[in-house]
């Protein structure tokens, strides 16, 4: 029938308050606390971004306060005259590894959020759901 509209796309195709498709705002939103929080004062429609941006900002939240005690922990154990300097290396490498997750977690989150899934960090998933309302 030639009359038929055509059909509307894809619900993560469509764009909404900041006129770009869901996955792509949603994806930009990954990037910690600053795209998060960007795209959550500018997206008030989309649950699929909004869901995105609140999980980036408790993400970027839980990175810096880590970057926060980790710079704490390398001064105090850098203060202890013998074997400070041990334990900085040491800590140092433990840190290395936290980030190297961070970085990981970050760029799943970031496909995930472009093909349209909606995917949970562990631990920080629940958290943003429960502030953007969603169960």
């Amino acid at each position: 029938m030639p009359d038929e509209p055509p059909p509307p796309p894809p619900a993560s195709d469509s764009p909404k308050s900041t006129g770009l498709p869901s996955n792509i705002a949603a994806a930009l939103a990954c990037i910690p606390l600053i795209g998060g929080i960007v795209f959550f004062i500018l997206e008030k429609q989309d649950p699929f971004v909004r869901f995105y941006s609140m999980q980036s900002i408790v993400f970027g939240l839980a990175w810096f306060l880590f970057n926060i005690i980790s710079a704490i922990v390398h001064a105090i154990f850098g203060a202890i005259p013998g074997i400070g300097g041990i334990l900085v290396f040491f800590w140092a490498i433990i840190a290395a590894i936290v980030q190297i997750g961070f970085v990981v977690l970050w760029i799943i989150a970031t496909v995930k959020a472009f093909t349209g899934a909606r995917w949970d960090i562990p631990y920080v998933g629940p958290i943003a759901r429960k502030q953007v309302g969603e169960s």
